[in-house]
């Protein structure tokens, strides 16, 4: 007979006060919305459990909340200082070439006049060259086809900050 424990990091998210999980819930995505009803579906047996709860809060935000979300989100090739997360998620940006990070720069530009927020897309584990290429290709979406993608690649950026949230066994 094989039993499963809830992992340690995540049975300390599970007990954390409120405010505390609260906080690192808004650094994984800075939607109120979603970072409230992931806290309510507190505790969670697994990562899968709590990445489920996720994707599900995640396809349920509203305009305004997608928005809230994207907001938390540097542009590619410009991650914030002093912000770890960003930094290590746009590492493909890192060692780019100076033109490539101008062209990145341009589209970002570009993008944000088209759709009226930051490209989204999730950076880890991607180049330059690929982000480059997806925002190129993403450019000429409609809104509601890019609002669509958005919130995918938001997805998969949420599942991959919960996964290091509680991974971290404090």
């Amino acid at each position: 007979m094989t039993t499963t424990s809830t992992p340690p990091g995540l049975a300390r998210f599970n007990v954390l006060e409120e405010h505390a999980a609260l906080a690192g819930l808004l650094e994984a995505c800075a939607s109120t919305a979603w970072a409230h009803r992931l806290l309510a579906g507190r505790p969670y047996a697994t990562l899968h459990d709590l990445c489920a709860a996720s994707d599900a809060a995640t396809a349920d935000l509203g305009t305004a909340d997608l928005a809230e979300a994207m907001a938390g989100h540097p542009p590619i090739g410009r991650p914030r200082p002093g912000d770890p997360t960003s930094t290590r998620e746009q590492a493909g940006m890192a060692g780019a070439a100076e033109e490539l990070k101008a062209e990145m720069l341009e589209l970002n530009l570009a993008y944000q006049e088209r759709f009226g927020h930051v490209f989204l897309i999730c950076a880890t584990g991607r180049t330059g060259e690929q982000m480059r290429d997806a925002v190129k290709e993403r450019i000429g979406n409609s809104p509601e086809q890019e609002r669509e993608i958005v919130r995918i690649e938001l997805g998969k950026i949420n599942r991959i900050r919960l996964a290091r949230l509680v991974e971290e066994d404090a």
